[in-house]
């Protein structure tokens, strides 16, 4: 049955609202549709999601075929965040750990603790669910990511408001928000005290974080220049805890006195070439892609795609390069995809690889032996969709 964009954008703004309604909003019965994947050395793909106040574990040993009963992450019920831009994370370690985190709401609206569990025998179990910052003053601590860098040390990064409070408090402007870092040398066991990277991050838009070819942490993200330009900053997060300075990484100038809730996509070539993917809608709504040189423009820009185009991530290996977005439309939601096979120099035209008349979180790309699958959330159900049979 065919439904209005109206009615499709009604049931994103249900689902994003809900999981903002704070520590006593009523817990979904079903799961939320903001999940992760990710796929281990030995080919076992792994999916994060949260239902009924619970982040859960699941795998599958045939791609996506059949799944495992769900393991749940934290055993004592909480609210969780699990939207498109701030979901569930997971990660591994270099011993076969498994990294799970999230943010959790907390009683007032907008506000968040970030949340981290481990387990150390392939998912059975899992530690009790710590805080990972120090403060904890009822305030945004939310959007997570989460790395894994060269050596094993888990980095984190999340949006955070401490700063605006401050500002605030002594009558002084602030736009947007902050973001901080924090890492663990230990896998997990704990984390050392945040530091802030960079003040004037936008408020709600998803942190991009990629390995960089000596072993650090890229992080890709927006930020605001000047009187609200919301335009993108890169800076590399150092395992050690030593953060390089950011630099502004795009330069579309999109004026906007708010969060556009839409994130950034971060790839990292074993070449060192930054693909990432990103929105703006300075003349129109577009999607870019383009190859980041912090500092200036991003080289080989590529409008990708315009209206109803939304959440799009990118993935490479060797010189392939995959993108993929939701398209939404009267129809429903239509996964799509471009490829090159030149290092992004040129794409191939957008296919449509996938489609739902149903509700759809953001797609994510994974990599297996040099191959390229979409893991994508929708309301009927859990999809790994391969890319090369296509």
């Amino acid at each position: 049955m065919r439904r209005s964009f109206a009615a499709l954008f009604a049931t994103l703004t249900t689902l994003s609202v809900a999981a903002h309604d704070g520590m006593n909003m009523p817990m979904p019965k079903g799961p939320e549709l903001g999940a992760s994947a990710a796929i281990d050395g030995q080919g076992r793909l792994w999916i994060v999601d949260a239902q009924e106040g619970h982040v859960r574990l699941r795998h599958s040993d045939d791609f996506g075929r059949t799944l495992s009963d769900p393991v749940p992450v934290n055993t004592k019920a909480e609210p969780i965040y699990a939207e498109g831009e701030n979901r569930p994370k997971i990660a591994f370690g270099k011993h076969h750990e498994i990294y799970v985190s999230w943010s959790q709401p907390r009683a007032k609206p907008w506000t968040g603790f970030v949340r981290f569990a481990r387990s150390t025998d392939q998912g059975a179990h899992f530690s009790e669910p710590m805080t990972v910052h120090r403060d904890r003053a009822e305030i945004t601590h939310r959007f997570d990511a989460m790395a894994v860098d060269a050596k094993g040390r888990i980095v984190m990064a999340w949006i955070d408001k401490r700063d605006v409070e401050a500002a605030t408090a002594a009558d002084k402007p602030y736009l947007g928000a902050a973001i901080y870092t924090s890492v663990s040398s230990n896998d997990g066991q704990s984390f050392a005290p945040e530091q802030k990277l960079i003040d004037q991050s936008c408020e709600c838009c998803r942190i991009a974080m990629a390995r960089t070819p000596d072993g650090n942490i890229g992080a890709f993200f927006r930020s605001i220049y000047g009187d609200n330009i919301r335009d993108h900053a890169y800076a590399e997060l150092g395992g050690d805890g030593k953060n390089a300075t950011p630099q502004r990484a795009t330069f579309s100038d999109w004026h906007i006195a708010g969060c556009p809730h839409h994130g950034p996509g971060l790839a990292i070539g074993e070449d060192g070439v930054r693909h990432a993917v990103w929105y703006d809608a300075k003349e129109q709504p577009t999607i870019w892609y383009g190859q980041l040189q912090p500092g200036k423009a991003p080289a080989h820009a590529l409008p990708l795609a315009h209206a109803g185009a939304a959440h799009a991530d990118v993935a490479v290996s060797g010189k392939r390069v995959w993108i993929v977005w939701n398209q939404v439309s009267a129809d429903g939601f239509a996964l799509m995809l471009r490829t090159s096979r030149d290092g992004g120099l040129t794409f191939d035209d957008a296919r449509q690889i996938a489609n739902t008349t149903q509700a759809a979180a953001s797609p994510q790309l994974l990599l297996w032996k040099d191959r390229a699958f979409v893991a994508w959330n929708t309301q009927p159900g859990f999809r790994l969709i391969p890319t090369e049979t296509l």
